[in-house]
């Protein structure tokens, strides 16, 4: 009889073990696959973001901002402000009627009109009279070709044909775009628009 129960006692906790086992297995397999799931999703996540940032760089709609300078200590330490000198006592009051004030005149309808204008619009930026549309260059958006346009730059032309030091000149003067030019190769771009070759252009540097 003591055998019999200690028989069924050693299958009942060889049972349990076995459901414990299986149970922390199960958990353990659970917590691999939602780590394998969280990693996958950040670097689909992270490629997506790299491919944002390259086609707004393509465009040029990614600028760069300058660092900012460091604010300098103040050179010298101010000095404490003087007391203020004591104000005179006021004397007694004269005898005297006060002089009525001038009445406020009416606002003019010059100032009404000018209150009630509409605001002038905004003028977007557009090429210059009788030059190329600079924006179809890779890499070159609407402020980029604004400021080519105020350096002088105006057509595909003048981009072919400029030399190593005047690139390096004319780049030095893009502010915040410096290094744009040697990037996108503009020289290369703009020797393929100037001479009409588009069968060219989209050979080495993609559709237009």
């Amino acid at each position: 009889m003591n055998d019999q129960v200690s028989q069924g006692y050693g299958a009942v906790a060889a049972t349990a073990e076995t459901g414990w086992l299986t149970t922390s297995f199960v958990l353990i397999a659970l917590g691999a696959a939602l780590a394998v799931f969280i990693l996958v999703w950040g670097a689909r996540l992270a490629i997506r973001r790299r491919k944002a940032r390259e086609e707004l760089d393509q465009r040029g709609e990614l600028e760069v901002v300058d660092p900012a300078k460091p604010i300098e200590p103040a050179s010298e330490i101010p000095s404490a402000p003087e007391a203020p000198a004591p104000t005179p006592e006021p004397g007694p009051l004269a005898d005297e009627p006060i002089a009525a004030t001038a009445p406020v005149a009416a606002p003019s309808a010059a100032l009404a009109a000018d209150t009630n204008a509409e605001p002038a619009p905004v003028e977007t930026a557009t090429p210059a009279a009788g030059g190329d549309d600079l924006t179809r260059l890779k890499g070159v958006g609407p402020k980029l070709a604004a400021r080519l346009n105020e350096l002088g730059i105006t057509r595909f032309a003048q981009l072919a044909a400029l030399d190593e030091a005047s690139a390096r000149t004319l780049d030095a003067q893009l502010g915040s775009f410096q290094g744009r030019m040697t990037r996108d190769r503009w020289t290369d771009q703009a020797r393929f628009l100037a001479a009409g070759d588009t069968a060219g252009y989209e050979a080495v540097f993609g559709k237009l």
